[in-house]
């Protein structure tokens, strides 16, 4: 992940940025109802953007339960805290702006984090770190819920591969085996299911931290 271009990037289109992910929002539900959050736990999310999964996390957790999240934007994070703010929740929401791969709390922490389209903005070396750290900071058996754009033999998946290739900067995502890696990562998947986003194949799974 190029930090630098990633936060000024979602720092441009902070403002903006609902407008053009619309077409993602059906997913990110999807993943959330699938990580069955329950009133009186304690959940992260990383890359909550403007703040709308923070919201719908803040109504699982009940008033017994704490949601926080981590984002790279400045920007992402002022829209987000407004949000809050202007919903009277900043008691139970408490944001901080830093890299998922120095997550900023003790381990077994928490009993769930969700990942929706942001693992895909990881570098191949950067990914392992991420997800070593939300095995660390998950309580043995956590959850782990992840929407991602996944790797596949198909036309649209081929088509989008190119233009990320020459055009980088603008289509930053890159699909993966997604499946492949949060096993790999100590993570047993206990519900997926799959999508798709413009032709694109959309994996959304949860999984459990597997000791």
């Amino acid at each position: 992940m190029n930090h630098s271009h990633t936060r000024n990037n979602c720092n441009r289109l902070s403002h903006f940025y609902e407008l053009f992910t619309c077409s993602e929002k059906k997913f990110t539900e999807i993943g959330l109802r699938m990580l069955r959050v329950n009133a009186g736990e304690k959940v992260l999310e990383i890359d909550f953007d403007t703040g709308k999964g923070l919201m719908a996390l803040v109504h699982s957790v009940s008033e017994t339960g704490a949601v926080y999240g981590i984002d790279l934007s400045d920007g992402m994070y002022q829209v987000a805290n407004a949000r809050i703010i202007h919903a009277g929740v900043s008691n139970r929401i408490k944001i901080n702006l830093g890299n998922a791969t120095k997550l900023p709390f003790v381990g077994g922490f928490f009993d769930a984090i969700f990942i929706s389209f942001t693992l895909e903005l990881f570098g191949t070396q950067e990914l392992p770190l991420a997800l070593g750290e939300c095995k660390r900071v998950l309580l043995e058996n956590g959850r782990l819920g992840v929407v991602a754009l996944e790797k596949k033999d198909c036309q649209a998946a081929k088509i989008y591969e190119w233009f990320h290739a020459k055009m980088p900067t603008l289509i930053d995502c890159r699909p993966m085996y997604i499946r492949r890696i949060i096993e790999k990562a100590g993570f047993e998947p206990v519900e997926a299911c799959e999508q798709a986003l413009w032709g694109l194949p959309v994996e959304i799974i949860t999984t459990r931290e597997n000791g």
